[in-house]
């Protein structure tokens, strides 16, 4: 049975279904869905890059950023590192890899967790990280779970996400009322029910109410996500890494209707064109995130650039994280086109930002972590 049947039939039984059921299913289905496929999602041969597809300096970077809060938390033996969305474990072991050749006494102290519910993407896991899986540096994490009281909180974490928040399924809001989809004659067909409450709540506090035919995305899941995960944390670290918007970017008209999906690497507006086999994404709302993050006992740091944020790790020892082991000039070259994508406004340096959110620890100290600091100490000196 292929996955645009298998919706049809839930169609059939329940009536039309919200728009974020879709795109679960779309995605997540545990045998059809898009990340639960055996077929290829990531880098050239699949159908989008993430950051650590470009280069390893993503994840030596942020090792070294791992390194400076494991410090600021008290330097102490065991340190829990839990990334969402892990996709094939290249960021893993990137960071891995690092910590280990540069901060012994970091690496011993890591217990990374993976957080990925597709049995096809854990399979690629153990397959990419297997060493590290058997001698247990490496571990599936249950994390998160549906009752957000349920796991006791856990000591010194830093929880990190990449490109995980865009992919969680969203309600979409038009002035018409909250989408929903049926289907007539085998093609999906979009209709219109009025707006929960907890959608309504959400574009009074977070977002902005649709006029016209303007759609706005409302990420309830997304936020369940990040109160869970403060939640969880007794004292640590919360560092989101994604393309998205502040609620003050809605107010001034960006950012409305943000749904795309991408096969291929080819861009399309339309969801409904091969269920199961493209990804489905919205731009994530980051006024959102930090406001579940406060709510639940976190200090967030004022929103900054993919590019600021890895300008003020690098710039510290002139980004030789990420040239080191370059014998020829060609290699330099190439590497430093590649760190140019992850930085410059051309590439995703200016359209990925870096939501940082801390928790039992002095919000001023955490200010001066690195990937806070680009520009601070030069901007002093004016």
């Amino acid at each position: 049975m292929s996955l645009r049947k298998k919706i049809v039939q839930e169609i059939h039984a329940r009536g039309s279904i919200p728009f974020s059921r879709y795109m679960e299913l779309c995605l997540y289905d545990p045998e059809l869905g898009y990340y639960s496929r055996a077929g290829e999602q990531f880098g050239k041969a699949g159908d989008f890059y993430t950051s650590s597809d470009v280069h390893a300096v993503f994840g030596r970077l942020m090792a070294r950023q791992f390194e400076e809060m494991w410090r600021l938390l008290g330097s102490p033996k065991e340190i829990k590192i839990l990334e969402l969305g892990p996709g094939r474990g290249l960021f893993a072991q990137d960071v891995l890899a690092w910590a280990e050749k540069k901060f012994p006494a970091f690496f011993a102290a890591i217990r990374y967790s993976l957080a990925e519910s597709s049995p096809a993407l854990q399979r690629r896991l153990q397959d990419t990280l297997c060493s590290r899986f058997s001698n247990r540096k490496v571990s599936i994490a249950d994390f998160p779970q549906n009752d957000v009281s349920a796991p006791p909180p856990l000591r010194a974490t830093i929880i990190f996400a990449n490109e995980f928040f865009d992919a969680l399924p969203v309600e979409v809001l038009s002035s018409k009322g909250e989408l929903r989809i049926s289907e007539r004659e085998e093609r999906f067909v979009e209709t219109w029910a009025p707006s929960s409450s907890e959608a309504l709540e959400f574009l009074d506090r977070y977002g902005v109410h649709p006029e016209g035919e303007e759609r706005i995305e409302a990420p309830l899941i997304a936020r369940r996500y990040v109160a869970e995960a403060a939640l969880s944390m007794q004292q640590g670290f919360l560092i989101a890494v994604d393309y998205g918007y502040t609620r003050g970017e809605l107010l001034a008209g960006r950012h409305r209707g943000t749904v795309m999906a991408y096969r291929k690497h080819s861009a399309s507006t339309n969801p409904y064109e091969a269920p199961g086999e493209q990804d489905i994404t919205s731009h994530v709302n980051f006024s959102a995130l930090a406001a579940a993050a406060e709510q639940q006992g976190m200090q967030v740091q004022p929103l900054v650039t993919q590019s600021q944020f890895l300008l003020g790790i690098g710039e510290q020892n002139q980004f030789a994280d990420a040239f080191e082991g370059c014998c020829l000039p060609q290699e330099r070259a190439k590497v430093a086109l590649q760190l140019k994508h992850l930085i410059t406004p051309a590439g995703m340096g200016e359209t990925f930002h870096a939501l940082v959110a801390s928790k039992g620890i002095d919000p001023h100290k955490v200010a001066d972590l690195s990937g806070l600091s680009f520009g601070k100490n030069r901007s002093q000196l004016q």
